[in-house]
């Protein structure tokens, strides 16, 4: 397996992985006001401990939001380059790509 297919596994696992994240500390934070109205001294400390957990998981996302965007926007960078510097390569990439589709779909009737 290539570096590249390595760093685009690594990026969708990533992407998943804050998908995931964003489900908990949106359940948590829902979880949080639904309690919100018990009393009693540990469920405020056991509140204030997922509180802070909660924050502390926001800002980790947050940063990993930021990483993804960067190296995406890194990738379109370097393929815009690399397209420009070799647009005969891209052409001929693009034109099979589109007889490999072209036959799959073709198959399929």
């Amino acid at each position: 397996m290539s570096t590249k297919s390595l760093e685009i596994s690594n990026d969708v696992s990533k992407e998943k992985l804050m998908q995931d994240l964003q489900v908990v500390v949106s359940d948590a934070e829902e979880l949080l006001k639904e309690t919100a109205s018990q009393s009693g001294e540990k469920i405020s400390a056991v509140r204030e401990r997922i509180q802070g957990n909660l924050d502390a998981a926001k800002a980790r996302l947050e940063a990993a939001e930021a990483a993804v965007i960067e190296k995406t926007k890194y990738a379109a960078k370097v393929t815009d380059e690399y397209v420009h510097d070799n647009p005969w390569k891209a052409i001929g990439v693009g034109a099979a790509v589109g007889v490999i589709v072209g036959m799959l779909i073709g198959r399929g009737r």
